[in-house]
């Protein structure tokens, strides 16, 4: 079989030849998804063309002088140099030592080796040899070592091109590995995120209440598997509820661990939350004064307690959009903007205002994160308050289908576009007295 140094001379004149073997090997190897194979393909053709036995040497993670015998084509079995790196061969100094940890290469067509060497029963009877050093970082971390029997030499003239050739090879085979390194931390952080995405989940109301004068309706949607929208209901006494909606500053998972952290505050205030202000008082000053100082993220919140007996939503604001209400006995649109506050955890003995809003029968109410309000068009423009508020025409619709309805002008408008924030919505919808 025609030599691979033979192939490697550009001055030879067999250039049908070599383009017929470079294009077998690279397209062999372009089939290749982990670097174990991509290896055994690669040298199985080297072995075949180079009529020489080949060591593979590497000092990847070694202190000098040690080193690792990782292949040896006398071997029957090829070990995994990643898999079965703890069963190879470590050498110490000696000729193969000063050659890895020289960092050049050299050919050698007068070769012995030393008497007394760590290699010499491994390099006993040969007269010839390559040394071809593998960089990584400027440093000759592997090596590949072509040796053949006394009275043959290698062909000093195409040497300087199997070096560069071994060196291309390398760096795919690094690049896979890194691709493998890649695959399996994107895998772990995609169970993760999902595990996060879980236990956020399990954070959300599993099921709407049951309030005789409300018809209740929610839909969250994160941008990323996990996200920071939050949306609570907490029951009072005297038939009153506590809506709560909050949504925190970014995405993924650490918005997702604020947003536990905010449910967790929400849940621990150590007095009824009736009144709106105090707990986002509460919830604010814990925030700024544990979790959120000096890392420049905020919380914004609306927290609005409906009273049945009175017909009235008693509610504070933390930066958070005001709610929309569309009065389907008049046509009127109303907002819960008189309130206002800065948005939790920005700085710590805030403390937020308080306003009062009556509602009437058929009443409709939309609680939202920016993420429906800021959901963009092709155009790159806004769907903003004023199209939300269209979608409120239809007064015949109960809560769940006005969700549907505000989803689907959402929708429609952003062109199906994925949504590059969180989409929480609350609707609720003040029922009749009959």
């Amino acid at each position: 079989m025609t030599d691979l140094l033979n192939l490697l001379d550009v001055q030879s004149g067999n250039w049908r030849d070599r383009l017929r073997f470079i294009v077998e090997t690279v397209r062999e190897v372009s089939l290749k998804t982990d670097p174990e194979s991509m290896v055994a393909a690669y040298s199985g053709r080297m072995r075949a063309t180079m009529n020489a036995r080949m060591l593979s040497l590497s000092r990847r993670g070694m202190a000098a002088p040690r080193f690792l015998l990782a292949r040896d084509t006398l071997w029957e079995e090829q070990p995994s140099p990643w898999r079965d790196r703890a069963s190879l061969p470590v050498l110490e100094g000696g000729v193969l030592g000063d050659l890895i940890y020289g960092n050049e290469a050299r050919i050698d067509n007068a070769f012995r080796c030393p008497a007394g060497d760590p290699a010499e029963q491994l390099l006993a009877g040969y007269g010839a040899l390559a040394a071809v050093p593998v960089f990584d970082g400027g440093e000759a971390l592997n090596m590949v070592l072509f040796l053949r029997r006394e009275g043959e030499r290698f062909d000093e003239n195409t040497f300087p091109q199997l070096v560069w050739t071994s060196n291309l090879f390398g760096r795919a085979t690094h690049n896979l590995v890194l691709s493998g390194q890649l695959r399996k931390a994107l895998g772990d952080l995609d169970r993760e995120m999902k595990l996060i995405a879980e236990i956020q989940r399990s954070l959300l109301p599993r099921e709407l209440p049951r309030v005789p004068a409300l018809d209740l309706a929610a839909h969250y949607r994160p941008a990323t598997v996990a996200g920071g929208d939050y949306y609570d209901f907490l029951p009072l006494s005297d038939g009153r509820l506590g809506i709560l909606i909050a949504d925190v500053s970014g995405h993924g998972s650490p918005a997702a661990v604020e947003m536990a952290i905010t449910r967790t505050l929400a849940h621990t205030h150590p007095r009824a939350v009736d009144s709106p202000g105090p707990l986002l008082s509460y919830v604010n000053d814990h925030l700024a004064d544990r979790y959120r100082r000096g890392k420049g993220t905020f919380v914004t919140a609306f927290y609005g307690v409906f009273d049945p007996a009175t017909a009235e939503v008693r509610y504070a604001r933390a930066g958070h959009p005001p709610p929309r209400l569309k009065r389907c006995s008049d046509g009127t649109l109303l907002s819960f903007d008189d309130a206002r506050g800065l948005p939790l955890g920005v700085q710590q003995g805030g403390r937020y205002e308080e306003a009062t809003l009556r509602v009437v029968p058929c009443d409709q109410i939309v609680f939202y994160t920016d993420g429906i309000t800021e959901a963009l068009n092709p155009n790159n423009e806004q769907f903003g308050p004023d199209r939300l508020d269209q979608t409120l025409a239809n007064c015949a619709l109960e809560a769940s289908g006005l969700v549907d309805t505000v989803l689907g002008a959402v929708d429609a408008f952003s062109s199906g576009r994925e949504p590059i924030d969180d989409r929480t919505l609350l609707v609720a919808r003040v029922r009749r007295n009959d």
